[in-house]
């Protein structure tokens, strides 16, 4: 027999057993065992299904919501960046705050923007070296050759992937560390060759073809409307 007060209380809140799953469980298999091996209760199996159904609701609504939280935590992230890159105003400014406070603000460990020119000396300008190894110089071509990693394909505008063995015509020297980037073509303006921005992280998750792109190409569509300015 059921102990008195234990059953004073189920009746008096019958409510709290069926707010409990794990005791609903131990009834609902009591209950079966007590009807024998040679009846099957299409109830229990009915509770069973939909229990397995409420749980996979539960771990897809919990995804979702991480979802949701990380994609605001990186347009904050995006948001904090832009409005640093309008501060500085100088160009030399503008590129240390990129390869500085962006690249700290955005958690990647490299950045480098790399201009195309016709102009073999190019490398040679005492104002590019100024700039430090964030700006790096190619022929004309390179963004494109890069971006496809040298396929005939189409070029797209944000592409994010492991590094490839083009690696270190971008990153130089620090290549070996870096495991995966998001690259971003840039249009500078009309009668001008093509850019491109690239971010390097030594986490080879950090960038992964199936994430999204929409904040990156904001992020682009800024960068380098900042660029046309200063290329005036």
């Amino acid at each position: 027999m059921i102990e008195p007060d234990l059953r004073d209380l189920i009746l008096a809140k019958p409510e709290r057993l069926l707010e409990d799953r794990d005791v609903m469980n131990a009834l609902v298999s009591a209950n079966e065992r007590a009807m024998g091996a040679n009846i099957v209760d299409l109830r229990g199996i009915a509770m069973q299904r939909l229990e397995t159904r409420l749980d996979r609701l539960e771990d897809t609504h919990r995804s979702v919501i991480a979802a949701a939280y990380e994609n605001l935590a990186g347009t904050n992230q995006v948001h904090r960046a832009v409005l640093q890159l309008l501060d500085p105003t100088s160009f030399e400014g503008f590129i240390t705050t990129l390869q500085g406070e962006v690249a700290q603000t955005l958690r990647i460990d490299i950045v480098r923007l790399v201009l195309e020119t016709a102009q073999d000396e190019a490398e040679a300008d005492p104002a590019l070296r100024k700039l430090g190894e964030v700006l790096q110089i190619g022929p004309r071509g390179h963004v494109a050759q890069y971006l496809t990693n040298g396929r005939n394909m189409a070029v797209r505008p944000v592409v994010l992937r492991p590094v490839t063995g083009l690696a270190a015509t971008v990153y130089g020297p620090r290549a070996p560390d870096i495991r995966s980037e998001a690259l971003m073509k840039l249009d500078l303006g009309r009668g001008r060759l093509p850019a491109l921005l690239a971010f390097g992280s030594e986490d080879p998750h950090m960038f992964k073809t199936s994430h999204g792109t929409d904040l990156l190409a904001f992020f682009a569509g800024v960068f380098e409307r900042l660029m046309r300015q200063w290329l005036k």
